[in-house]
């Protein structure tokens, strides 16, 4: 039973520019009991290799957390199987705004300990005890209330490219950062305040609100299906959008335009820009924003050190990458020294 990919992307990506076909790019989550996410994982994996659907999916006990495309012909087909799965019937799926074929171009379904990693290890903790979810047009009555707090649970490197109109946007790089550093600063505010999140699709949210509850927060919301959702249902009820930018995202794309405001800057010449790429030396593949003209000037590289190492023989490269220390600018996310105009 072949539970691998076989192709590199650099195939699988010509294979997908030679066919031509419509793709879906989507995501959905689900909180549930799976009592054994191998078994699991392996049937989903054997089942949407056949359906050529390529993407990135999370299994653990607690849930499922997807993000994927599927071949439009067998979006029909895919629906179908979710819906024979008991916890998945009827799942809201998070199409995206804008489509591009190439988003994900290998199959790739992990389990892990959790779907979110939120470093949450309290028992008493019962994350289907969530918030109320709100659409988009009780979203924009709430933000506009003067007794809600509006927080983005995402991370730094997304809210500096786009975010709701007043929101507290938390300066972390990581989801759990963010939790005890919101609970802190809003701690004399859980009984007279209401307590407004949004994320990218809903799942982080979908786990904070749960939490806040559990800590002791009594009005507590979450925009349903996050930004995504949002966007879709302002665009199709006509109603006023409280988004300003781009909104992050989790695949080849890294970001869908929501506005044409562009309210970050190039983190090497501080130009207007919030278009993200990869460092090109794969040694460090730091995130960061760059405008096409430091694109060009540095050859797609942050700093002159990795511009240089990319000119290197192959093999000389391949030695800079192994070692611990040399992943760690990996998750740096726009942290890195060498940008002089990082946030």
């Amino acid at each position: 039973m072949q539970l691998y990919n076989t192709l590199s992307a650099k195939e699988r990506e010509t294979l997908l520019e030679q066919a031509g076909e419509d793709r879906l790019t989507l995501s959905f989550y689900q909180y549930a009991k799976i009592g054994n996410p191998k078994l699991f994982r392996n049937h989903l994996f054997v089942t949407w290799n056949e359906f050529n659907v390529l993407g990135r999916i999370y299994i653990a006990h607690e849930g499922i957390n997807a993000q994927l495309s599927v071949p439009a012909k067998k979006f029909n087909d895919f629906k179908t199987f979710l819906d024979g799965i008991y916890f998945l019937k009827d799942v809201r799926l998070n199409i995206a705004i804008e489509q591009d074929m190439k988003s994900f171009l290998k199959l790739k379904v992990k389990v892990r300990n959790k779907i979110v990693a939120d470093g949450l290890n309290d028992e008493t903790f019962d994350v289907r005890n969530k918030g109320i979810h709100v659409n988009a047009s009780r979203f924009n009555e709430l933000i506009e209330d003067p007794d809600t707090i509006l927080v983005d649970m995402r991370n730094h490197y997304e809210s500096e490219i786009g975010h709701f109109q007043g929101a507290i946007t938390p300066d972390v790089d990581t989801f759990r950062d963010s939790l005890d550093i919101i609970e802190e600063d809003l701690k004399d505010h859980k009984e007279d305040k209401k307590l407004v999140m949004y994320c990218t699709g809903g799942i982080r949210c979908e786990k904070a609100s749960a939490y806040y509850k559990h800590k002791g927060f009594k009005q507590v919301y979450q925009l349903e299906g996050g930004i995504i959702e949002y966007t879709r249902q302002v665009k199709n009820k006509g109603l006023e959008n409280k988004f300003v930018g781009k909104n992050f995202v989790f695949d080849h794309r890294r970001g869908e335009r929501i506005t044409e405001d562009v309210i970050a800057n190039c983190h090497q010449c501080g130009s207007p820009c919030d278009t993200h790429v990869n460092c090109e030396n794969e040694a460090c593949h730091l995130l960061f924003i760059q405008c096409e003209e430091c694109a060009s000037k540095m050859e797609n590289c942050c700093s002159t050190e990795c511009q240089e190492i990319i000119h290197l023989p192959y093999e000389e490269q391949k030695k800079l990458r192994k070692g611990i220390p040399n992943s760690n600018k990996i998750f740096k996310k726009g942290r890195s020294e060498k940008l002089k105009f990082k946030k």
